[in-house]
């Protein structure tokens, strides 16, 4: 029994895409029969597959219905979490979907999935992503304050949905974690953050985490480890397709 992860995959089969700046690249190319074709080469029907965030750009359940139909036909099990393009997911009806897709797909937020002897912890996450403003030499000189506030606001009720993940799992005496975003843990200004903090205090032995996309991303922000935790990026181009495995 193992555990696989992967994000990102903007699934389609029903909703028209406009041309998007990541899509465009050649990786994107078929990228669909790749997953399948990866999936059914790694993942075994006992093994769990962690789905990190942006799912579907269908806006609705009816709309991205052949997308999560794609995601039940993959091996194992499913565990999917919220990214910030899944607007068919909205956070209060997260119960809601764990019934309609009960013991076929598990939808991750304000909950926790037990893995063997760890919980399965996380939230979509946010981090400050800009308007920044730069000078002749391409180094950033400052940034727009309105929309850093906004952003701060938008982490802590984040936070919040991931302290909660974090104490249902250690009330049912989990002590050993494995800790998902969909957006990175920092941005491209910050060593730390207030997600790598919690990460620590609750002892989280991996970050994984997805939605960067292109090669001038991959490396926004930490990837490695810090202070003993492994952060991990899963973002499906950054694996070019391969679910990458978190644990044996």
């Amino acid at each position: 029994m193992s555990l696989y992860a992967i994000g990102d995959l903007h699934l389609h089969f029903q909703s028209e895409v406009k041309a998007r700046g990541q899509l465009t690249d050649p990786v994107w190319r078929g990228h669909e029969a790749k997953v399948r074709r990866n999936c059914a080469r790694l993942v075994r029907p006992e093994d769990t597959l962690l789905l990190a965030g942006d799912h579907s750009w269908g806006r609705d359940l009816e709309a991205c219905a052949k997308d999560m139909a794609f995601i039940e036909a993959l091996p194992g099990r499913k565990v999917l979490l919220r990214g910030n393009h899944d607007m068919f997911w909205d956070a209060k009806k997260t119960a809601s979907l764990n019934a309609r897709f009960e013991g076929r797909l598990s939808f991750l937020q304000n909950n926790y999935f037990p893995y063997r002897d760890y919980a399965l912890v996380g939230t979509k996450g946010y981090t400050f992503e800009g308007p920044f403003y730069l000078n002749r030499a391409g180094r950033i000189t400052g940034w727009d304050e309105a929309e850093a506030a906004h952003a701060e606001k938008l982490v802590e009720r984040e936070l919040e949905r991931l302290r909660a993940s974090f104490e249902a799992a250690r009330g049912d005496g989990y002590r050993k974690f494995i800790m998902f975003l969909h957006y990175p843990p920092t941005n491209i200004l910050q060593r730390n953050s207030a997600f790598t903090d919690m990460a620590e205090a609750y002892g989280a032995e991996q970050v994984v985490y997805a939605h960067c996309h292109g090669a001038r991303r991959f490396h926004d922000s930490i990837i490695g480890y810090m202070h003993g935790i492994r952060y991990r990026l899963v973002s499906g181009d950054y694996l070019n397709w391969e679910p990458t495995k978190l644990l044996d």
